[in-house]
């Protein structure tokens, strides 16, 4: 049986709601660090596959620029045009460490023959930059009878005497927090540029022209 002061005491409990407010916030606290995290993790996954997006895009666009020569010849490219082109990336990424964390691909993409109605495709010549693994589900250099380049019923061309500059880049993302977080620990980002000038495609090896000092970046 419980005794008077007891009772007096289990009452005094019941209705004391000091601390009340430290309980719920020890209750709520991790729904609420989980939010702010998910939304910090998400925040920088979106933010850096929009740098990463951008990053193709320039890739493609400087390809497309590239080559040596004045506006009365055909532009000619060389093995250290690329180097650079690759170097300058690897600069513009920054912290992303596009080097180390990431697979550059890069083709040219030509027309397969001169005659106006064949509307089939080659991809004269690749080179790669970075150290990541990454298997493309894209045809290599070599290839040929192509409808185009890129995702089915979004596919790139090339037209008539002139090449496209096709950019496939594989980056591999390091999380805030976890990896739990995001879709996907990898992106892969596409990108394609006509060619601005006149270039000249059939002299070197494949359009590309060796220069001493500057070896070829293989895939």
């Amino acid at each position: 049986m419980i005794s008077y002061p007891s009772l007096r005491i289990l009452f005094k409990l019941s209705s004391d709601r000091r601390g009340l407010a430290l309980i719920e916030f020890a209750f709520t606290l991790p729904i609420l660090l989980t939010m702010v995290l998910s939304g910090a993790e998400i925040t920088n996954y979106i933010i850096v596959r929009m740098r990463v997006s951008q990053l193709a895009l320039q890739i493609a666009d400087n390809a497309a620029r590239m080559g040596n020569g004045t506006m009365l010849q055909l532009k000619t490219l060389n093995e250290a045009d690329i180097n650079d082109l690759f170097a300058g990336a690897n600069l513009q990424s920054g912290i992303l460490s596009l080097q180390t964390k990431g697979r550059v691909i890069l083709s040219d993409l030509e027309p397969q023959t001169t005659s106006d109605s064949n509307s089939t495709y080659k991809i004269k010549w690749q080179r790669c930059y970075g150290t990541q693994p990454y298997t493309s589900p894209y045809p290599g250099a070599g290839a040929q009878n192509l409808s185009g380049l890129g995702p089915a019923g979004n596919q790139t061309i090339a037209q008539q005497g002139n090449a496209t500059m096709f950019v496939e880049l594989y980056y591999v993302y390091t999380p805030l927090v976890s990896a739990k977080l995001v879709p996907s620990t990898t992106i892969t980002e596409i990108a394609s540029m006509s060619v601005r000038d006149r270039r000249d495609l059939t002299g070197g090896d494949n359009g590309v022209y060796p220069v001493s000092g500057a070896s070829k970046a293989s895939c």
